[in-house]
C-alpha cells in the first residue's frame, strides 16, 4: 500500500502519544514537589504542562524562574523518573506495529519531544524503536513547544517542506507548534488534552489512539479532513 501522497514525513510527539508515560510524569512531578518543599500540584495541573520543556513547566507550576534552582529541581525529577519511581510507562498498545506498518508504506518518521535527548535515547533503547526515526529534536536542543523550532529543524535536516509533513500529538502545544511551523496536525486523545482543547487548534483529525493513524492516512486522499 502506498502512503498518502500529500505527506512524506510524519512527526510524532513521544509522551502521551506513543508512550503511556503521563501517569509516571505526574507521579514524579508531585514527588519532586514533596521532596523539595514545594506545593504539590494537582494531577490536572501537571498534565497541562506535559509537552513543554521542563524549565518552562517549572515556571508555570511553581513560579520558579531561577536557572540554578531549576537545575536542582530537574535533577531531583530525573532521579525519580529514571531510578526511583516505579509507575509503568510502556508504549501504548499497538504502537510498535503502527510504526512498522507506516515504515513499510514508505513514510519517513521523526520525533519532536519535550524530553531531553538523554531521555529520548533511553526510551528508544528500552522500546527498541529508535531505528524507525530519521530525525528528532528534544527539549534541550530547541525552544520549547509551541515555538516551531523543533519542527523547523527537523524539516531542514530532512529537506522536506512543511506542506509535506504532519505533526501527531496529544497536547495543544504539539498542535500549536505545527500551526506555528505551517504544518498540518493530527491530535490523539490518549494523552493530556481533551477533544475540545485540541479542536481549538484546527487539526486535520482527532484520533482516539495512534493505532487509527494508518487508516486515516489511507482514507485521507478520498475525503476532506480540514
Amino acid at each position: 500500500m502506498q502512503h498518502d501522497p500529500r505527506f512524506t514525513l510524519l512527526v510524532f510527539d513521544w509522551d502521551g502519544t506513543l508512550m503511556d508515560s503521563v501517569p509516571r510524569i505526574v507521579s514524579c512531578m508531585q514527588k519532586m514537589a514533596q521532596q523539595t518543599g514545594l506545593p504539590v500540584p494537582a494531577e490536572s495541573a501537571v498534565k497541562d504542562i506535559i509537552g513543554l520543556s521542563l524549565w518552562v513547566a517549572l515556571e508555570r507550576l511553581f513560579d520558579c524562574h531561577d536557572a540554578v534552582e531549576q537545575q536542582k529541581l530537574i535533577a531531583v525529577y530525573r532521579e525519580l523518573y529514571v531510578h526511583t519511581d516505579a509507575t509503568p510507562s510502556p508504549l501504548f498498545e499497538g504502537v510498535e506495529e503502527v510504526l512498522a506498518d507506516l515504515h513499510s508504506q514508505g513514510y519517513q518518521m521523526a520525533v519532536a519531544t519535550g524530553k531531553a535527548r538523554q531521555g529520548l535515547e533511553r526510551a528508544w533503547r528500552e522500546t527498541n524503536t529508535g531505528h524507525y526515526f530519521i530525525a528528532s529534536r528534544c527539549a534541550d536542543e530547541a525552544e520549547s513547544k509551541p515555538h516551531p523550532q523543533m519542527l523547523q529543524d527537523i524539516l531542514a535536516s530532512t529537506k522536506i517542506s512543511p506542506q509535506r509533513a504532519v505533526m501527531i500529538g496529544d497536547s495543544r502545544y504539539d498542535l500549536q507548534m505545527a500551526n506555528n511551523a505551517g504544518m498540518a496536525s493530527v491530535g490523539v486523545l490518549c494523552g493530556v488534552h481533551d477533544a475540545a482543547r485540541l479542536q481549538q487548534e484546527s487539526p486535520l483529525a482527532l484520533l482516539s489512539h495512534v493505532q487509527e493513524l494508518p487508516e486515516l492516512l489511507t482514507q485521507a486522499p478520498k475525503r476532506a479532513l480540514g
